[in-house]
């Protein structure tokens, strides 16, 4: 028997379909489509997706790859993803773009340490030799002894040819020099003071300067510093400056990071930043912290009001005040509530006096300034926590999200403060890694060691844990932080079960930490940091699917392509 079908039936379902193709002809076409992707989209209400459209530099959709199609027309660009991981950009909470990468300053090679100060020598002189161009040897990247014992001037000797020798540890802490340098510098036996450094080391028996200046780069480095050191040393002339911040930038891209967080910026530095973003020289976005330190001019803070308010974009941002509160536990001058296990007479001291940074931070605050604080001993980690308190007290509670910024040798009573205070952990996985910690683990001893970096306590108490490289203190490259997160190994794989295995973390907290969570961190959030519609197009393709290798192949592994704001900026080579 034949089925009748009612014209008003027929009339409906017509329309519904018309409705369906009027629908999906509304869809955007893309400007470009990554299609059979693995993306790990760091958004929990979607966490995995096959295929990403991008259009004016957002992400368009997310979603599986039958739906692709929908979305590409003969202009869009198709990419084939042939099954690799995509993720969100890396966000490198703290990267010294103003470091580095020079290739008129020698980078000591091997993780080269004072124990080997032959090696050392050998480079020195090996470098003077084929650089007769030079005015100054400089170098970076020396390992401090495990014993604690510094350098000094008189071994140097003979290897330079009669130039000034100007040596920068591996942290960026502490500076080692020859005789002709002290020279030129006009540190003499009565010096006692120098602006670029906190402390100048003198022999005890004859108040001769050693060679040594500690608090370099962090106490020391003021405007009025910088000014003295441009004066005086090569590699702090505007011209390299900008050829180093160039060279990083580019250098990032290649390593999947599309932010970068330049923690520590002075005035001078931001027309250079604006130079390379307005000739296109800046492919990742950067934000930047500017340097605050004890006796600093009063309207400087006003003046870095003023430079907020004209770099505000999402290319060049300044974001944040940086301040230190001590300074690095290898040299004996971070700040510990019990004295040095190596050193039982010293135990550091505080760059400010709680009370007067209890004031200034309040004041930063009062600016409604996010503050980063150099924060590494125990007691200077309290300092700070108790300043960020004050702030709280006295200004009220809001969005701040203040960042403490090393956090390396914790006291477990304060890891719940973190959560409490809303206090982000900006940490850098790699310092913790037992190949370049042997003096740390001297000087702080087994007892405080056990939360040492304490990423997975800080992450189980509730706190946003951002990471980063702090280049060039270490590697520029987020997966060997990540691989370092996950195992608590060196490079060579030891020890084998890690360095306080306890405080190792996951995949997903490792990622998250420089995805989302960097982006929370920085405030940025609501444009970057997952692969989310509406977001920037800042995108990265790796080898492979991360969860399927083990640590050792994630160290490897390497970024194939990096897109910022739909933009290809990095591509490896076939």
């Amino acid at each position: 028997m034949a089925r009748y079908t009612s014209p008003l039936a027929v009339s409906a379902f017509t329309l519904m379909l018309l409705a369906s193709v009027s629908c999906r002809k509304q869809v955007p076409a893309a400007d470009m489509v990554i299609r059979r992707a693995r993306i790990y989209t760091m958004d929990k209400d979607h966490p995995w997706g096959e295929a990403v459209a991008v259009k004016d530099g957002r992400i368009l959709w997310v979603g599986s790859e039958k739906e692709a199609d929908r979305y590409i027309q003969p202009k869009t660009e198709v990419v084939d993803a042939m099954g690799r991981m995509l993720l969100p950009g890396f966000i490198d909470s703290h990267l010294h773009v103003r470091l580095g990468s020079d290739p008129d300053v020698l980078r000591f090679a091997g993780g080269m340490t004072l124990r080997n100060l032959d090696g050392i020598k050998k480079q020195i002189r090996e470098f003077a030799r084929s650089r007769p161009d030079l005015k100054w040897i400089e170098g970076e990247g020396w390992l401090y002894s495990p014993d604690g014992t510094l350098p000094k001037a008189r071994d140097l000797e003979g290897l330079t040819g009669g130039r000034p020798a100007f040596l920068v540890a591996y942290d960026y802490h502490t500076v080692w020099m020859n005789k002709e340098a002290l020279h030129e510098l006009g540190i003499t036996r009565g010096t006692d003071h120098v602006a670029f450094a906190e402390r100048i080391e003198t022999d005890p028996a004859t108040q001769e300067p050693t060679g040594i200046l500690t608090g370099f780069g962090s106490t020391g480095l003021s405007g009025e510093a910088e000014a003295d050191l441009r004066r005086h040393i090569p590699s702090h002339s505007p011209e390299r400056l900008y050829r180093r911040v160039k060279t990083n930038i580019e250098l990032a891209v290649r390593y999947g990071i599309t932010t970068v967080v330049d923690p520590q910026s002075f005035l001078e530095d931001l027309e250079i930043y604006s130079k390379l973003r307005d000739g296109g020289a800046l492919p990742a976005r950067l934000q930047v912290a500017m340097f605050f330190r004890r006796g600093a001019p009063d309207n400087l803070l006003e003046e870095y009001d003023t430079a907020r308010r004209k770099f505000a974009d999402d290319r060049l941002r300044v974001s944040a005040i940086k301040l230190y509160i001590d300074d690095v536990i290898e040299a004996h001058t971070a700040a510990m509530l019990q004295p040095y296990s190596d050193r039982p007479d010293l135990s550091g001291q505080t760059d400010w006096p709680p009370d007067e940074f209890n004031d200034i931070v309040a004041k930063i605050d009062r600016m409604k300034f996010q503050i980063f604080i150099h924060s590494i001993g125990d007691r200077g980690i309290r300092t700070s926590l108790d300043a960020l308190e004050h702030a709280r007290e006295v200004n009220g509670v809001r969005d701040s999200r203040h960042q403490l910024v090393h956090i390396e040798c914790l006291s477990p009573q304060d890891i719940p403060r973190f959560k409490k205070l809303a206090v982000v952990a900006c940490m850098q996985p790699r310092h913790c890694a037992p190949d370049i910690t042997e003096q740390w683990a001297a000087a702080v001893g087994p007892g405080r060691s056990k939360y040492a970096w304490a990423f997975r306590s800080l992450r189980d108490s509730g706190a946003t844990l951002a990471f980063a490289s702090d280049w060039n203190v270490a590697e520029m490259d987020p997966l060997i932080g990540i691989y370092t997160a996950l195992t608590r190994r060196g490079l060579d794989g030891r020890p084998k079960g890690g360095w306080i295995p306890d405080q190792t973390i996951d995949l997903d907290t490792a990622l998250r930490a420089y995805t989302i969570n960097g982006a929370y961190a920085n405030f940025v959030d609501q444009n970057r940091g997952s692969v989310t519609p509406e977001k920037y197009g800042d995108l990265i393709m790796l080898s492979g699917n991360l969860f399927e290798m083990t640590p050792e192949q994630i160290k490897s592994a390497h970024v194939v392509a990096t897109w910022v704001g739909g933009k290809q900026v990095y591509r490896a080579k076939p």
